[in-house]
């Protein structure tokens, strides 16, 4: 499968949202909607990231303009949001809240958002790309190995009890 990466439209956001809890609540050994309300609250709002600078929601659609997936790309890494020192960060771009539908995995959904996040750190000049993911996430985990993400532990936090590695793919 082929999926068109573009941008969130505004109508969609209630349905990535959704799309993003089923993709997360559903990873054998990632916390439940009941252990951490507010991470599935902020999925569920996935859409409010556009409005902080420099982030871009990109999706995942179908040749039938189904929604696959989704992911958020940040340009200025103050506005990341996570844990950890990764806030800190200069002269780097940041992908968070990868999110693939349980039914398009292994499809290159994720790839292909991913490398539409690397590619818009390369047109901004950035030097690197940072991203955090989870033991649970073992299939995304691998994919950013193979388009060559190296761990980097100074950028690990943890999210409640739940441990968060980070990753960096050095472009220049």
């Amino acid at each position: 499968m082929h999926p068109t990466i573009r941008e969130l439209s505004p109508q969609e956001a209630d349905a990535l949202g959704g799309l993003m809890v089923r993709a997360y609540s559903g990873l054998a050994g990632f916390p439940s909607p009941s252990e951490q309300p507010g991470y599935y609250q902020m999925l569920r709002d996935i859409g409010s990231f556009a409005e902080r600078p420099g982030a871009t929601i990109l999706v995942a659609v179908s040749p039938n303009a189904e929604l696959l997936g989704g992911v958020v790309y940040f340009g200025d890494m103050s506005q990341y949001g996570s844990g950890g020192a990764a806030t800190s960060e200069t002269d780097a771009s940041g992908m968070r809240l990868l999110g693939v539908d349980p039914r398009f995995r292994h499809c290159g959904v994720g790839k292909a958002l991913t490398e539409a996040c690397i590619e818009l750190a390369r047109k901004s000049g950035r030097a690197q790309v940072i991203l955090h993911t989870t033991k649970a996430m073992q299939v995304a985990w691998n994919l950013y190995e193979k388009l060559g993400f190296v761990r980097s532990e100074d950028l690990d936090f943890h999210q409640q009890e739940l441990p968060v590695f980070g990753f960096r793919l050095k472009l220049r």
